[in-house]
């Protein structure tokens, strides 16, 4: 096997495009909690630390997961299913990668955020994917608190401490998690039950899955309205806010008017899975600007 080769499949044990989410939340956060923007190397360290330790757990993911990553399309082709990767190689790999990050955080931030980092490593790993996953429908309600933590250990960096700005964002991404994800098991929802995983979307009907992923959405738009009287945010963020959750409301309200007409689609799942990605995007982008434009909606 060529070098290139090896290197590409360590990468894809990373899970790259879930680490890329997690850091739209993260550098946005710091912003917000500075009221600007932090020392470059701070921003560095969290956001390389944040990384590493998201990297280090998806590798933990697919080393626990890789019998049942043999049984689905979706996932058949991850290196520890080809032996691109070996198992022995990935776990070396792993902790590598999860130590490197947590002494970056640690020391590059403070000990408060490496604490958070192991934190974060610890949830995805042990309570969702040894835990949850395999055991319940809810599985990626609670094992989605892992995704949530970013925000967290961005404010952490910044102020050495957790506040309730930090909060609300964590259950706005809490909150976010389901009707993200369940339109997505919806459309693998054979490949879940061939892996005998119970995510809602594969077990449950589309009518029934609908309805949660509607009220969901709702929870998650009215949290992040909190952040404006309790969080300070100013104009910038506010507009984000309501247009962008009014517009992700309109798509998942779709899905549900499909779904009571029988008439869901693989291809209309997915239009509530992208839409979910890109109205957390707007978000934490309006966030991101919030601090340089004007002041508080509320004092």
């Amino acid at each position: 096997m060529s070098v290139g080769r090896k290197l590409r499949a360590y990468v894809a044990l990373t899970k790259p495009r879930v680490i890329e989410l997690l850091l739209v939340t993260t550098l946005p956060t710091m912003f917000f909690a500075q009221g600007g923007i932090p020392s470059v190397w701070l921003m560095v360290a969290t956001m390389v630390g944040g990384a590493l330790a998201a990297a280090s757990a998806g590798v933990f993911n697919c080393y626990i997961d890789r019998d049942m990553d043999r049984l689905m399309r979706r996932t058949e082709k991850r290196p520890l299913v080809t032996g691109e990767v070996s198992p022995r190689e990935a776990l070396v790999f792993g902790w590598a990668l999860g130590i490197v990050s947590i002494a970056l955080l640690w020391f590059g931030a403070n000990p408060l955020t490496g604490l958070l980092g192991l934190g974060a490593i610890l949830l995805y790993v042990v309570f969702y994917t040894l835990i949850l996953k395999r055991r319940t429908t809810q599985n990626i309600v609670w094992g989605g608190i892992a995704g949530c933590m970013p925000v967290l250990i961005a404010w952490a960096a910044v102020t050495n401490t957790v506040e309730w700005p930090a909060v609300i964002l964590f259950t706005v991404i809490f909150l976010w998690t389901p009707p993200h994800y369940w339109p997505l098991s919806m459309k693998y929802g054979e490949d879940y039950r061939n892996a005998s995983v119970p995510m809602l979307g594969a077990v449950a009907g589309a009518k029934l899955v609908s309805v949660q992923v509607v009220l969901y959405a709702y929870a998650t738009v009215v949290c992040s309205l909190l952040l404006i009287p309790v969080g300070g945010a100013g104009w910038v963020y506010t507009a984000g806010a309501v247009l962008s959750g009014v517009w992700f409301l309109g798509e998942t309200h779709r899905l549900h008017s499909r779904a009571q007409r029988e008439d869901v689609s693989d291809k209309s799942a997915m239009k509530v899975f992208h839409g979910s990605i890109s109205y957390l995007t707007i978000l934490f982008v309006a966030l991101a600007i919030d601090p340089f434009v004007g002041g508080p909606v509320f004092g």
